[in-house]
């Protein structure tokens, strides 16, 4: 796919857009979470950002995926769920302040954490035609389409909060929108791929959804987090930020053949959350007044 103004400049905008609506979300207490509630916090990033890759390089090795769903699936992986996850934690009763508090730390860390993932699934699966790729330079773009934007938008948040809340309700549309859009881009573009590996990319997709929320829900139990708490690590692990991680393959890495997983992702993403929400419903209502797990 050859540089153009789509790659290099729009859709990198658009990102920075969505993530400048996301920055109005959060206020500067979202940080300070970490040492209030730490246990909670550190299971999260423990999750998202070390054992989710992992489960990621296994599921892309049992489904036996090419290089380049291999690879889009891998960047995927480091690219910590946004507001969306946000959402799904408010329509499942999940701990809000939490999810929330997990999407400012875990942008603000994959700024960092994601190239040296990126890098790592490039020579581990690229072959001998790697894209070009630079540590260095993925980083400084990052942090201007993810990172100062999010900042920008905390500042307004603070100065103008009753125009940030009116203004959420546009941005969180602009978002699930502009993704969709891209999803069914990239699947149009690359139809020759999926015609060949649909049904493999969709279930190593599914797979990897459903076992990163069973994920979530493991850690929590296994660090004796609350009922609530659970859910919420369960959605946070289980939904990614599937537009971030096809602009990193479309623009950054000039390989939209890599951004198809990411794209089937964003699609399937939805269906692990939702079974959790069920569940939760279930359980809540069969022990209305007991703590189902933990204390914390």
């Amino acid at each position: 796919m050859q540089t153009s103004i789509l790659t290099e400049v729009l859709l990198p905008l658009a990102l920075a857009f969505i993530m400048f609506g996301m920055g109005l979300t959060l206020t500067r207490q979202d940080f300070l979470q970490l040492f209030k509630t730490p246990k909670a916090i550190f299971v999260g990033l423990l999750g998202q950002i070390l054992l989710l890759p992992l489960l990621t390089l296994s599921i892309c090795l049992i489904f036996e995926l090419s290089a380049p769903l291999t690879i889009g699936l891998m960047v995927l992986a480091a690219c910590p769920g946004g507001t969306m996850s946000n959402l799904i934690s408010h329509l499942a009763r999940a701990n809000l302040a939490l999810s929330v508090s997990l999407t400012a730390i875990s942008t603000l860390i994959c700024v960092f954490s994601t190239p040296f993932i990126i890098q790592y699934s490039i020579n581990q699966f690229a072959g001998e035609n790697p894209p070009d790729f630079s540590i260095i330079g993925t980083v400084f773009g990052l942090v201007f389409v993810t990172l100062l934007p999010v900042a920008i938008g905390i500042t307004i948040r603070h100065f103008y909060k009753n125009w940030s809340l009116k203004v959420e309700v546009f941005f969180r549309r602009f978002s699930l929108t502009f993704m969709v859009l891209m999803i069914f881009a990239i699947l149009i573009k690359e139809r020759a791929t999926l015609m060949t590996s649909l049904e493999q990319a969709f279930l190593a997709c599914l797979a990897l959804n459903i076992c990163s929320i069973l994920l979530g829900l493991i850690l929590a139990k296994v660090f004796s987090l609350s009922f609530t708490n659970a859910i919420t690590l369960g959605i946070e692990v289980g939904i990614q930020n599937a537009a971030l991680a096809m602009l990193i393959c479309i623009s950054f890495l000039d390989a939209p053949d890599f951004a198809v997983t990411p794209g089937i992702y964003g699609l399937a993403m939805y269906i692990g959350p939702g079974l959790l929400a069920i569940w939760a419903k279930a359980m809540r209502a069969k022990h209305p007044t007991n703590k189902l797990a933990g204390s914390a």
